[in-house]
């Protein structure tokens, strides 16, 4: 599986679960992090939470991926999966906000706003 294959298979796991303003951006160029990030909402806690644990047990069931790293996901206000190449951040609002990941690393080329 490709890296973008896989963005794009979390963006849509993420979509279907309810994920509020997901968006992808392509880093390969910026970093040597990983290839992609994937930044994604939650309504609540309890959502973010949900979120990163079911996409969590989904990969690992169905295609054996385990993440690398994982943190933020007891909490509830930010949860990281890193996949190697794809680095996933599901934030509450107030996170989002104050983090503004989007800004950080997009250069008007690489940000591409999901939408099933």
């Amino acid at each position: 599986m490709t890296s973008k294959e896989k963005t794009l298979l979390i963006c849509n796991f993420l979509s279907a679960k309810k994920a509020k303003g997901i968006v992808y951006l392509g880093v390969e160029s910026k970093t040597s992090l990983c290839d992609y990030f994937v930044i994604a909402g939650g309504s609540s806690k309890t959502h973010v939470k949900s979120l990163a644990e079911n996409l969590d047990e989904k990969f690992e069931k169905e295609y054996g991926i385990i993440p690398k790293r994982k943190d933020g996901i007891r909490e509830g206000r930010w949860a990281v999966l890193d996949y190697s190449d794809v680095i996933v951040h599901i934030f509450g609002d107030e996170e989002r906000d104050f983090y503004s990941l989007e800004r950080l690393w997009e250069d008007g080329e690489n940000l591409v706003h999901y939408e099933d």
